[in-house]
């Protein structure tokens, strides 16, 4: 099922191009407010993994993450190259994990850390403190929703009896009419002419003188 890496490839794509533009329009840490007391565009670097997991480290996580993203990398690979027709939902699930992980894992070896800009919080009014999600990416939103496809997968794909994959019946070699030998007309034996008996010439009687 290799042919779903295009959701793979749609993925990196807006992943990187949004964190372009954000790096571009922003500065670090800087906020858009889009929904007061709901949702802000922003810029953060996070040296963690997703939604600021271990941020807060020394820096060894950099390479920590990278090695597990390329190793999760290969395997979901060769998950998907084993896939049937059939399996779309896992496909589609691990095409999106993919996506994700590759977006993030360019960022940790080009910049050492990942970019971040949504930001999602709650705010009753503006005199209380806001409570924010910690700020993730599309790769993240990738990663989350092809995580969550995977448990609805694995819970009623229990339920349901895999049907095994019906053996097309072997067609038996057709057995050609066998050819009766044909009966040779029998010659009937020839009858020899037979032969007719000869008429021995009749003598005629002979004269004698008187």
């Amino acid at each position: 099922m290799l042919k779903w890496l295009w959701l793979t490839l749609l993925v990196v794509i807006l992943d990187l191009g949004t964190k372009a533009l954000a790096s571009q329009n922003f500065e670090l840490y800087e906020t858009l407010t889009v929904i007061p007391g709901w949702f802000n565009l922003t810029l953060a670097h996070n040296p963690g993994a997703a939604f600021s997991f271990l941020a807060e480290e020394s820096g060894w996580q950099r390479w920590f993450f990278a090695i597990i993203a390329f190793v999760v990398s290969v395997v979901i690979l060769l998950w998907l190259k084993r896939l049937q027709d059939h399996e779309r939902w896992v496909a589609i699930s691990l095409a999106l994990v993919l996506g994700g992980a590759l977006g993030n894992l360019w960022d940790r070896l080009t910049l050492g850390y990942v970019v971040d800009f949504l930001d999602f919080y709650y705010q009753a009014n503006p005199q209380s403190p806001a409570k924010h999600w910690p700020a993730f990416n599309v790769a993240d939103m990738a990663i989350s929703v092809g995580a969550f496809m995977l448990i609805i997968d694995a819970i009623f794909s229990k339920d349901e009896p895999k049907e095994e994959p019906k053996e097309e019946p072997k067609e038996e070699p057709k057995e050609e009419p066998k050819e009766e030998p044909k009966e040779e007309p029998k010659e009937e034996p020839k009858e020899e002419p037979k032969e007719e008996p000869k008429e021995e010439p009749k003598e005629e009687p002979k004269n004698t003188p008187h």
